[in-house]
Protein backbone atom coordinates (compact mmCIF):
# COMPACT_ATOMS: atom_id res chain seq x y z
CA UNK A 1 0.00 0.00 0.00
CA UNK A 2 1.15 3.44 -1.01
CA UNK A 3 0.49 6.58 0.46
CA UNK A 4 -0.26 9.40 -1.66
CA UNK A 5 1.73 12.36 0.49
CA UNK A 6 1.57 15.24 0.09
CA UNK A 7 -2.05 14.90 -1.40
CA UNK A 8 -2.51 15.46 -5.08
CA UNK A 9 -4.40 18.21 -4.42
CA UNK A 10 -1.85 19.84 -2.86
CA UNK A 11 0.58 19.44 -5.83
CA UNK A 12 -1.75 21.23 -8.03
CA UNK A 13 0.69 24.48 -8.88
CA UNK A 14 -3.13 26.90 -8.23
CA UNK A 15 -2.96 24.98 -4.69
CA UNK A 16 0.24 25.27 -4.24
CA UNK A 17 0.02 28.93 -4.36
CA UNK A 18 -3.30 29.49 -2.41
CA UNK A 19 -1.66 27.49 0.66
CA UNK A 20 1.57 30.01 0.35
CA UNK A 21 -0.89 32.65 0.37
CA UNK A 22 -2.37 31.57 3.91
CA UNK A 23 0.68 30.57 5.53
CA UNK A 24 2.12 33.70 4.79
CA UNK A 25 -1.16 35.58 6.18
CA UNK A 26 -0.99 33.00 9.53
CA UNK A 27 3.59 34.20 9.67
CA UNK A 28 1.97 37.63 9.20
CA UNK A 29 -0.87 37.31 12.11
CA UNK A 30 2.24 35.74 14.66
CA UNK A 31 4.07 38.70 14.42
CA UNK A 32 1.34 41.30 14.74
CA UNK A 33 1.42 41.17 18.92
CA UNK A 34 5.55 41.98 18.19
CA UNK A 35 5.22 44.66 15.66
CA UNK A 36 2.21 46.00 18.08
CA UNK A 37 4.91 45.92 20.73
CA UNK A 38 7.31 47.78 18.80
CA UNK A 39 5.23 50.20 17.45
CA UNK A 40 3.98 51.25 21.39
CA UNK A 41 7.46 51.69 22.27
CA UNK A 42 8.56 53.90 19.65
CA UNK A 43 5.36 56.11 20.70
CA UNK A 44 5.93 55.94 24.33
CA UNK A 45 6.13 58.31 25.96
CA UNK A 46 2.78 59.80 24.33
CA UNK A 47 2.37 62.16 27.45
CA UNK A 48 3.77 63.30 30.28
CA UNK A 49 5.12 60.53 32.49
CA UNK A 50 4.40 60.47 36.45
CA UNK A 51 7.33 59.38 38.65
CA UNK A 52 5.70 57.98 42.01
CA UNK A 53 7.67 59.26 45.49
CA UNK A 54 6.87 57.52 48.91
CA UNK A 55 8.51 60.08 50.85
CA UNK A 56 8.28 63.73 51.25
CA UNK A 57 10.89 66.17 49.25
CA UNK A 58 14.35 65.83 50.82
CA UNK A 59 15.08 61.98 50.73
CA UNK A 60 17.04 59.94 48.31
CA UNK A 61 14.26 58.61 46.56
CA UNK A 62 12.96 62.32 45.72
CA UNK A 63 17.10 63.10 45.04
CA UNK A 64 16.96 60.26 42.74
CA UNK A 65 13.84 60.92 41.21
CA UNK A 66 14.11 64.53 40.15
CA UNK A 67 17.88 63.81 38.73
CA UNK A 68 16.74 61.04 36.62
CA UNK A 69 13.24 62.52 35.77
CA UNK A 70 15.24 65.48 34.49
CA UNK A 71 17.07 63.38 32.15
CA UNK A 72 14.59 61.38 30.86
CA UNK A 73 12.72 64.57 29.99
CA UNK A 74 14.98 65.60 27.62
CA UNK A 75 15.71 62.60 26.03
CA UNK A 76 11.76 62.01 25.78
CA UNK A 77 10.56 65.59 25.37
CA UNK A 78 7.53 65.10 27.20
CA UNK A 79 7.28 66.58 30.43
CA UNK A 80 8.30 64.32 34.06
CA UNK A 81 6.59 65.12 36.50
CA UNK A 82 7.49 63.69 40.26
CA UNK A 83 4.33 63.13 42.46
CA UNK A 84 5.22 63.06 46.32
CA UNK A 85 2.86 60.75 48.05
CA UNK A 86 3.98 60.21 51.73
CA UNK A 87 2.68 58.67 54.19
CA UNK A 88 2.09 55.08 55.72
CA UNK A 89 5.87 54.26 54.84
CA UNK A 90 5.48 54.27 51.05
CA UNK A 91 2.20 52.53 50.60
CA UNK A 92 -0.11 55.37 49.28
CA UNK A 93 2.53 55.45 46.31
CA UNK A 94 3.00 51.77 46.16
CA UNK A 95 -1.23 51.30 45.78
CA UNK A 96 -1.28 54.36 43.34
CA UNK A 97 1.27 52.60 41.47
CA UNK A 98 -0.31 49.12 41.68
CA UNK A 99 -3.55 50.65 40.28
CA UNK A 100 -2.63 52.78 37.70
CA UNK A 101 -3.11 52.45 33.68
CA UNK A 102 -0.15 49.79 32.84
CA UNK A 103 1.16 51.88 29.75
CA UNK A 104 4.61 52.97 30.82
CA UNK A 105 3.05 56.45 31.22
CA UNK A 106 3.40 56.35 35.68
CA UNK A 107 6.56 55.13 37.27
CA UNK A 108 7.44 54.28 40.89
CA UNK A 109 10.47 54.44 42.29
CA UNK A 110 10.95 52.86 45.34
CA UNK A 111 13.65 51.06 47.42
CA UNK A 112 13.53 47.72 49.65
CA UNK A 113 10.86 49.11 51.66
CA UNK A 114 8.32 47.86 49.27
CA UNK A 115 9.68 44.44 50.28
CA UNK A 116 9.23 44.91 54.02
CA UNK A 117 5.78 46.10 53.33
CA UNK A 118 4.80 43.37 51.59
CA UNK A 119 6.21 40.61 54.42
CA UNK A 120 4.81 43.10 57.36
CA UNK A 121 1.56 43.13 55.52
CA UNK A 122 1.18 46.77 55.04
CA UNK A 123 -0.33 46.13 51.79
CA UNK A 124 -2.46 43.49 50.47
CA UNK A 125 -0.63 42.44 47.37
CA UNK A 126 2.91 40.54 46.56
CA UNK A 127 5.01 42.99 45.07
CA UNK A 128 6.25 40.71 42.40
CA UNK A 129 2.74 39.79 41.04
CA UNK A 130 1.51 43.46 40.47
CA UNK A 131 4.64 45.10 39.86
CA UNK A 132 7.14 44.78 36.61
CA UNK A 133 10.27 45.36 37.74
CA UNK A 134 12.52 48.04 34.88
CA UNK A 135 15.71 48.87 36.12
CA UNK A 136 18.05 49.30 39.59
CA UNK A 137 19.27 53.17 39.35
CA UNK A 138 21.93 53.41 42.00
CA UNK A 139 22.61 51.74 45.67
CA UNK A 140 23.45 53.51 48.57
CA UNK A 141 24.92 53.46 52.17
CA UNK A 142 23.77 55.38 55.06
CA UNK A 143 25.53 58.17 57.17
CA UNK A 144 25.27 57.73 60.82
CA UNK A 145 24.50 61.08 61.82
CA UNK A 146 23.91 63.31 65.06
CA UNK A 147 23.16 66.84 66.40
CA UNK A 148 26.01 68.23 67.41
CA UNK A 149 24.92 69.32 70.98
CA UNK A 150 24.35 64.87 71.46
CA UNK A 151 27.87 64.11 73.64
CA UNK A 152 28.89 61.42 71.12
CA UNK A 153 31.99 61.78 68.96
CA UNK A 154 32.49 58.66 67.75
CA UNK A 155 30.27 55.44 66.95
CA UNK A 156 31.97 53.73 70.70
CA UNK A 157 30.42 56.90 72.49
CA UNK A 158 27.51 56.85 70.84
CA UNK A 159 26.79 53.29 72.15
CA UNK A 160 27.84 54.41 75.48
CA UNK A 161 25.85 56.80 75.95
CA UNK A 162 23.07 55.07 74.72
CA UNK A 163 23.54 52.11 77.29
CA UNK A 164 24.04 54.60 80.75
CA UNK A 165 21.01 56.35 79.60
CA UNK A 166 18.24 53.98 77.84
CA UNK A 167 16.03 56.07 75.35
CA UNK A 168 17.85 59.29 76.69
CA UNK A 169 18.30 59.52 72.84
CA UNK A 170 15.70 59.37 70.17
CA UNK A 171 16.22 58.35 66.28
CA UNK A 172 14.13 59.70 63.17
CA UNK A 173 13.12 56.91 59.99
CA UNK A 174 11.25 58.17 57.28
CA UNK A 175 8.84 55.88 58.26
CA UNK A 176 7.62 52.41 60.17
CA UNK A 177 9.86 49.24 58.24
CA UNK A 178 11.93 51.62 56.19
CA UNK A 179 15.30 50.43 55.40
CA UNK A 180 16.91 53.08 57.76
CA UNK A 181 14.08 51.74 60.22
CA UNK A 182 15.19 48.13 60.06
CA UNK A 183 18.94 49.14 59.88
CA UNK A 184 19.21 51.22 63.46
CA UNK A 185 16.79 48.10 65.08
CA UNK A 186 19.28 45.70 63.78
CA UNK A 187 22.43 48.13 65.34
CA UNK A 188 20.40 48.39 68.33
CA UNK A 189 20.21 44.24 68.27
CA UNK A 190 23.80 43.68 67.77
CA UNK A 191 25.26 46.58 70.29
CA UNK A 192 23.02 46.90 72.85
CA UNK A 193 22.00 50.65 72.60
CA UNK A 194 19.03 51.54 73.50
CA UNK A 195 17.14 54.50 71.55
CA UNK A 196 13.23 55.63 70.77
CA UNK A 197 11.76 55.24 67.45
CA UNK A 198 10.12 58.72 65.62
CA UNK A 199 8.94 57.87 62.39
CA UNK A 200 8.57 60.62 59.76
CA UNK A 201 6.62 60.89 56.68
CA UNK A 202 10.50 61.29 54.97
CA UNK A 203 13.98 62.10 55.64
CA UNK A 204 13.72 65.63 54.52
CA UNK A 205 11.34 66.39 57.64
CA UNK A 206 13.51 64.05 60.07
CA UNK A 207 16.87 65.77 59.25
CA UNK A 208 15.08 69.14 59.77
CA UNK A 209 13.83 67.90 63.34
CA UNK A 210 17.61 66.71 63.93
CA UNK A 211 18.64 69.95 63.27
CA UNK A 212 16.52 71.36 65.78
CA UNK A 213 17.78 68.99 68.37
CA UNK A 214 13.74 67.39 68.75
CA UNK A 215 15.58 63.96 68.10
CA UNK A 216 19.47 63.53 67.98
CA UNK A 217 20.28 60.55 65.31
CA UNK A 218 19.35 59.46 62.09
CA UNK A 219 20.72 57.07 59.58
CA UNK A 220 20.77 59.58 56.65
CA UNK A 221 21.63 60.08 53.04
CA UNK A 222 24.40 61.12 52.28
CA UNK A 223 22.83 63.22 49.90
CA UNK A 224 20.66 64.89 53.00
CA UNK A 225 23.09 64.35 55.49
CA UNK A 226 26.89 66.00 54.15
CA UNK A 227 25.88 69.41 53.05
CA UNK A 228 24.47 70.01 56.94
CA UNK A 229 27.64 68.51 58.24
CA UNK A 230 30.08 70.08 56.90
CA UNK A 231 28.44 73.37 57.75
CA UNK A 232 29.04 71.92 61.21
CA UNK A 233 24.71 71.74 61.56
CA UNK A 234 25.42 68.43 62.31
CA UNK A 235 28.18 65.56 62.75
CA UNK A 236 28.32 62.57 60.99
CA UNK A 237 30.01 59.74 62.93
CA UNK A 238 30.42 56.65 60.26
CA UNK A 239 29.11 55.28 56.88
CA UNK A 240 26.88 52.30 57.21
CA UNK A 241 28.70 50.30 54.13
CA UNK A 242 30.71 47.04 53.56
CA UNK A 243 33.71 49.18 53.06
CA UNK A 244 34.11 53.35 53.20
CA UNK A 245 33.22 55.84 51.19
CA UNK A 246 35.08 56.88 48.57
CA UNK A 247 34.15 60.53 48.83
CA UNK A 248 34.07 60.35 52.43
CA UNK A 249 37.62 58.37 53.54
CA UNK A 250 37.84 60.04 56.37
CA UNK A 251 34.61 58.58 57.93
CA UNK A 252 35.18 54.58 59.31
CA UNK A 253 32.35 51.89 58.72
CA UNK A 254 30.19 51.50 61.65
CA UNK A 255 31.36 47.76 61.55
CA UNK A 256 35.18 49.72 61.62
CA UNK A 257 34.20 51.97 64.62
CA UNK A 258 32.12 49.98 66.60
CA UNK A 259 29.87 47.06 65.54
CA UNK A 260 31.84 44.30 63.68
CA UNK A 261 30.39 42.75 61.04
CA UNK A 262 27.12 45.24 60.65
CA UNK A 263 26.38 46.75 57.18
CA UNK A 264 23.22 48.17 55.90
CA UNK A 265 22.85 49.59 51.75
CA UNK A 266 20.11 50.20 49.91
CA UNK A 267 18.84 49.95 46.12
CA UNK A 268 16.65 52.26 44.35
CA UNK A 269 14.79 51.39 41.14
CA UNK A 270 11.76 51.89 39.09
CA UNK A 271 8.82 49.70 38.58
CA UNK A 272 5.52 50.07 36.56
CA UNK A 273 2.13 48.01 36.89
CA UNK A 274 1.78 44.63 35.96
CA UNK A 275 0.94 43.94 32.61
CA UNK A 276 2.63 47.12 30.86
CA UNK A 277 3.70 45.79 27.63
CA UNK A 278 7.29 44.17 27.42
CA UNK A 279 8.35 46.14 24.68
CA UNK A 280 7.82 49.24 27.04
CA UNK A 281 8.80 48.19 29.69
CA UNK A 282 12.60 47.32 27.69
CA UNK A 283 12.36 50.81 26.20
CA UNK A 284 12.01 52.59 29.74
CA UNK A 285 14.94 50.06 30.92
CA UNK A 286 16.95 50.94 27.75
CA UNK A 287 16.65 54.99 28.46
CA UNK A 288 17.07 54.32 32.14
CA UNK A 289 20.26 52.62 32.10
CA UNK A 290 21.73 55.57 29.10
CA UNK A 291 20.63 58.10 31.59
CA UNK A 292 23.17 56.47 34.70
CA UNK A 293 25.74 55.46 32.30
CA UNK A 294 26.45 59.34 31.28
CA UNK A 295 29.69 60.24 32.25
CA UNK A 296 28.36 63.45 34.19
CA UNK A 297 25.36 61.92 35.45
CA UNK A 298 27.71 59.95 37.58
CA UNK A 299 29.45 62.01 38.94
CA UNK A 300 26.73 64.23 39.78
CA UNK A 301 25.42 60.61 41.66
CA UNK A 302 28.94 59.97 43.38
CA UNK A 303 29.13 63.65 44.68
CA UNK A 304 26.57 63.42 47.12
CA UNK A 305 27.67 59.81 47.71
CA UNK A 306 25.30 57.68 45.54
CA UNK A 307 26.81 54.70 43.69
CA UNK A 308 25.03 54.71 39.86
CA UNK A 309 23.96 51.17 39.39
CA UNK A 310 25.87 48.61 36.36
CA UNK A 311 23.80 48.35 33.69
CA UNK A 312 20.97 46.07 34.02
CA UNK A 313 17.93 44.08 32.89
CA UNK A 314 14.55 43.79 34.26
CA UNK A 315 15.16 40.24 34.77
CA UNK A 316 18.42 41.22 36.94
CA UNK A 317 16.39 43.89 38.89
CA UNK A 318 13.31 41.19 39.72
CA UNK A 319 16.65 38.84 40.62
CA UNK A 320 17.79 41.36 42.81
CA UNK A 321 15.13 42.46 44.63
CA UNK A 322 13.61 38.60 44.85
CA UNK A 323 16.95 38.04 46.90
CA UNK A 324 16.20 40.97 49.12
CA UNK A 325 13.20 40.03 50.16
CA UNK A 326 14.65 36.62 51.20
CA UNK A 327 17.54 38.68 53.16
CA UNK A 328 14.61 40.54 54.98
CA UNK A 329 12.40 37.26 55.73
CA UNK A 330 15.40 35.86 57.49
CA UNK A 331 15.97 39.42 59.35
CA UNK A 332 12.04 39.08 61.03
CA UNK A 333 13.29 35.89 61.95
CA UNK A 334 16.51 36.69 63.54
CA UNK A 335 16.08 35.97 68.03
CA UNK A 336 15.36 39.17 69.23
CA UNK A 337 13.78 40.67 66.49
CA UNK A 338 10.08 41.32 66.73
CA UNK A 339 8.24 41.72 63.01
CA UNK A 340 5.40 43.78 65.04
CA UNK A 341 8.22 46.40 65.84
CA UNK A 342 7.80 47.38 62.05
CA UNK A 343 4.44 47.90 61.86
Amino acid sequence: MTTDYPPSAARHPANRCEMLTVSMQFAALMCLPLTAGIALAQKHPAKPVRILVGNAPGGANDFIARLVGQKLNEAWGQPVIIDNRSGGSGVIAMELAARAAPDGHTLLVSNSQMSSNMLLGKVPFDIRKVYSHVVQLTTQMYVVTVNPSLAAQSMKELIAYSKSKPNAISYGTPGTGSPAHLGIEQFKLMTGAAMLHVPYKGNGPAMVDLMSGQIQLVFGSSVSVMPQARAGKLRALAVTGHKRASLLPDLPTVAEAGAPGYALTNAYGFFVPAGTPAAIVDAINKQSNAVIAAREFRARLEADGVEAAPPNSPADYRGAVERDIALLEKFFKTPGISPDTFK
